[in-house]
């Protein structure tokens, strides 16, 4: 198997779309709040805010597919594809709720 086979899979671009806005997030709340993170969370759910923030924090998700893209490893870059969804899916629960 070659190693370029090896690490084209769909669960290697589901996990790191999935945490990398975890991760956007966090350094977010890091870098421009000054309380805990349940705070900042609910700071933003109170201003009507979390989804907007969410879907800012998949931007990196963009970077992370055409990684995959130019690299030719097209399942990771499916996972990448469903990882966004998945979190889409979350962003309209949270908008809607």
């Amino acid at each position: 198997m070659k190693a370029k086979e090896k690490f084209d899979h769909m669960l290697y671009g589901l996990v790191p779309g999935i945490v990398l806005p975890v991760v956007t997030m966090a350094g977010f709340w890091l870098v421009r709040f000054d309380g805990g993170f349940f705070e900042f969370l609910s700071h933003f759910q109170n201003v009507g805010m979390l989804s907007k923030v969410l879907s800012l924090c998949t931007i990196p998700n963009l970077l992370l597919f055409f990684i995959f893209i130019w690299t030719n490893r097209t399942f990771s870059a499916r996972g990448v594809i469903f990882a966004t969804l998945v979190v889409g899916f979350v962003m309209l629960v949270l908008k809607f709720s």
